[in-house]
């Protein structure tokens, strides 16, 4: 895995000395502040559970554009062509950029600390849902990221990428909220399907090998058909 952790030095190397990177995490910290200050006193609880209910809505969004110049921008630079003569493989290259995207979705995540820190001041904050809540958000962004690696090797312009990421993180995020729109004989199969009511467990502090195994799931059938895609580009 030497391969694997050279693209991912790289790649996070990458993401840094990027304004975009900068841009991207400030405008997830200016929505999910917004999102969450602005109902917090209504609510008058102390908790996050407003912060996590719209994570999966603000990650259909955030994480596409993480995403989409992962193999985009390879594809467009002619540096895909280039990385294919070394002496790496192309599993290494998918593992290695996702988990460079993993790893700078968790630093995107660390700021929001500040949201429970703050609301322990203010009451008495149950930090189990908390903690949950943030090992939910890093299987959520793993999904969503190796959804968003799949989309980018779909296309050479980052922007469609981002427009494909941001669809099919949005169909796994709302799907479960549209149950009306399906026969009653697959509702609890559409609902499983639904990125909401896993994440929702977790975030409750309900750790189930189920929901883990959901996410993970997701992770290896996006990742496996963004191999599958670059070995037909090869």
């Amino acid at each position: 895995m030497a391969q694997a952790a050279i693209i991912f030095m790289k790649e996070l190397k990458d993401y840094f000395v990027s304004p975009i990177a900068y841009i991207v995490i400030c405008i997830f910290l200016l929505i999910s502040g917004w999102f969450f200050f602005a109902t917090f006193f209504l609510f008058d609880q102390a908790n996050l559970r407003t912060f996590f209910n719209m994570l999966p809505l603000i990650f259909a969004f955030v994480i596409p554009a993480v995403t989409m110049r992962l193999f985009s921008e390879e594809f467009h630079a002619g540096s895909f062509e280039m990385l294919l003569t070394l002496p790496v493989k192309l599993s290494h290259i998918v593992i290695g950029k996702f988990f460079a995207s993993l790893v700078f979705i968790a630093v995107m995540l660390i700021p929001t600390l500040s949201y429970a820190i703050w609301v322990s001041f203010l009451g008495d904050l149950d930090w189990g849902p908390v903690i949950g809540g943030y090992l939910g958000a890093l299987l959520l962004g793993g999904a969503f990221s190796a959804i968003g690696i799949f989309a980018s090797t779909t296309t050479r312009n980052q922007i469609i990428a981002f427009i494909i990421g941001m669809l099919l993180c949005f169909v796994l995020t709302l799907i479960d909220k549209m149950l009306f729109f399906f026969p009653a004989g697959i509702l609890n199969v559409i609902h499983y399907l639904g990125v909401g009511y896993h994440f929702e467990n977790i975030s409750k502090g309900i750790i189930d090998s189920r929901d883990i195994i959901y996410f993970l799931s997701i992770i290896v059938i996006a990742l496996y058909g963004a191999h599958l895609v670059l070995q037909e580009k090869r």
